[in-house]
């Protein structure tokens, strides 16, 4: 993960009275040869007896991926590079929330809170903030700025664990408002995948004051008959066209491989042994199924990587992610998530709000554009992007920042022509 070259800074604003406080990362030297002597100490199983993935993540790749997270990987940039960008906590229900806000210094940028998921985290989002808060110095207009926000989830990263039940998606939504109206935000627009796409949806449900569109790169657009014939496992209806044909595939393949899901939706806390082993920790999260851009394919493809250059993820920017996770002792309480949520996953959910959509070819489904706008009736974008996958501003940053760009330009404000 190369150092972001943002150009952007970030005061805590006075109107909060102090209730912003500032925010760096500070991991003792101990923690990390505690890390490393953890996963020296690995008690291997014997190899799978397949030649390929079916059995989980394979023997050999884990094995290679622990040499190198023990004897080269260095935590120190990758907090370094998030030490560089200004992090705030501040107590929103009873609950320390760590985000990132960096704020453009191009006149009349949109202010945009970002949303992350599981397995994943702020670190999935550090790539695409300088080329929205500048993107003048990556072939953008200054009408297209923005200003950042970047919270962590509860139970995520360096946000706090919630001691009692009912943090999801609906209450982020709300949580998510409040920080943006204590930073003194009276109008701005919201993204998210994966998770964060759940946490947007509720947002345009919930329809805020001041939230003036949402942009999702995973929407929930099935509609009602397809969604109960595809959960009952069942053929789709009939009178489908070949996109939507394609979808209801898609959708069933994915149905069929979300076991680590379906684990952590009932018994999350069963999970001790991500606690307690590095790389029981990091074969848990790499072994999340989404086509080529799953982590577990990019871990492969990127063996020999060391540079993002191409943007696609390398070893040491999922590593990055999976060190976060254990140096915070987060891979419990993430997992909660999945059992906090009671709504279906990608059923229409009657959002109404200005919503903004990107469908990625490597994404859990395609959705096509006749359900996307029967879902959203209020789309104002629609775009089929021709490359990335599920953890799209990670691997195609650059071409996720044009997304947003594009999604949100319908929702700015009209600029009034300045006097001649």
């Amino acid at each position: 993960m190369s150092q972001p070259t943002v150009l952007a800074t970030t005061a805590v604003d006075d109107t909060t009275g102090g209730a912003v406080r500032p925010f760096r990362i500070q991991v003792s030297d101990e923690a990390l040869a505690e890390l490393r002597r953890r996963v020296e100490a690995t008690v291997w199983p014997e190899r799978e007896t397949v030649a390929d993935t079916s059995q989980g993540v394979p023997l050999e790749m884990m094995q290679d991926l622990a040499r190198h997270w023990a004897t080269e990987y260095d935590w120190r940039r990758c907090e370094a590079a998030l030490n560089a960008l200004p992090q705030f906590i501040t107590e929103i229900n009873g609950l320390d929330i760590h985000f990132i806000h960096v704020r453009s210094q191009h006149q009349d940028a949109l202010p945009l809170v970002i949303n992350h998921g599981w397995p994943g985290s702020v670190i999935e989002q550090l790539k695409i903030i300088d080329p929205l808060v500048n993107p003048t110095a990556h072939g953008g207009n200054a009408s297209d700025a923005f200003h950042v926000v970047i919270p962590s989830m509860p139970g995520y990263g360096f946000s706090g664990k919630p001691t009692s039940t009912g943090w999801g998606p609906e209450r982020m939504g709300h949580a998510w408002a409040e920080l943006m109206s204590r930073l003194g935000y009276g109008r701005y627009v919201a993204q998210g995948g994966d998770w964060g796409a759940f946490v947007v949806d509720q947002m345009g449900l919930q329809a805020p004051e001041g939230l003036l569109a949402i942009h999702t790169n995973m929407p929930a657009t099935v509609p009602a008959d397809v969604d109960r014939a595809l959960v009952a496992g069942g053929p789709p209806p009939s009178g489908l066209s070949a996109e939507e044909l394609r979808a209801c595939e898609q959708l069933l393949r994915t149905y069929g491989q979300v076991e680590y899901a379906k684990y952590m939706a009932v018994r999350p806390q069963t999970l001790y042994g991500i606690a307690d082993s590095p790389v029981g920790l990091a074969a848990w999260l790499l072994d999340h199924n989404d086509a080529d851009g799953q982590p577990a394919a990019a871990v492969v493809a990127g063996l020999n990587r060391t540079s993002s250059g191409t943007g696609e993820l390398t070893r040491d920017e999922i590593l990055d992610n999976i060190s976060l996770y254990w140096l915070t002792n987060t891979g419990v309480s993430a997992s909660r998530l999945y059992w906090e949520y009671k709504g279906g996953f990608f059923n229409a959910k009657g959002v109404s709000v200005p919503v903004a959509v990107s469908v990625f070819p490597a994404e859990q489904y395609q959705a096509p554009r006749s359900w996307t706008e029967r879902a959203y009736p209020n789309l104002v974008y629609y775009n089929e992007v021709d490359k990335g996958g599920h953890f799209a501003a990670w691997e195609q940053p650059y071409l996720f920042a044009d997304e947003l760009r594009a999604g949100f330009r319908p929702v700015r404000a009209p600029r009034i022509p300045e006097p001649r």
